[in-house]
């Protein structure tokens, strides 16, 4: 009996200070400042600047090169999906065939802005050097796409 008694007292003051530890815990665990602002437009535009600057960068774009970085940059921004143009409740709420058709809709339009920025890339691709080509290929997965597909979050 004894035994079973120190077992549960044991038990009890273990999980008491487990317990007691956990809002200690939570106070010094850090805070993921992305997470909580990752859907403010302010900061993710703030994001996609410093991106497109780290490529920049990278890239070491010339004086001569400048303007076409302009031009590709203000293409991927104008073919950005604008926010707050999708209606979750209202596509709830759609028969199947309506909200199938929205979908084909929807692609549609993702594959015009993907032909679109496939143009610019081509156009900016064509004023680099082959040492920035190749730096373009290896980081291009995580630039132009990425910001489109951070705004593609955002639309839906």
């Amino acid at each position: 009996m004894k035994t079973l008694h120190k077992a549960f007292v044991i038990g009890a003051a273990v999980i008491g200070f487990g317990a007691a530890a956990l809002p200690a815990m939570a106070e010094e665990a850090p805070q993921h400042q992305y997470a909580a602002t990752k859907f403010d437009p302010v900061k993710m535009q703030e994001r996609m600047d410093a991106h497109a600057k780290r490529m920049h960068d990278t890239l070491k774009i010339t004086p001569a090169q400048e303007g076409a970085w302009q031009a590709y940059l203000s293409a991927l921004k104008s073919n950005m999906p604008q926010r707050g143009q999708f209606d979750r409740a209202a596509f709830k709420n759609m028969p199947a065939p309506e909200r199938m058709e929205k979908r084909i809709e929807m692609a549609k339009a993702h594959l015009s802005r993907m032909e679109s920025n496939l143009a610019a890339t081509k156009t900016f691709y064509a004023v680099l050097t082959p040492e920035q080509q190749k730096l373009f290929d290896e980081k291009a997965g995580h630039f132009g796409h990425g910001m489109h597909r951070h705004a593609m979050r955002n639309h839906h």
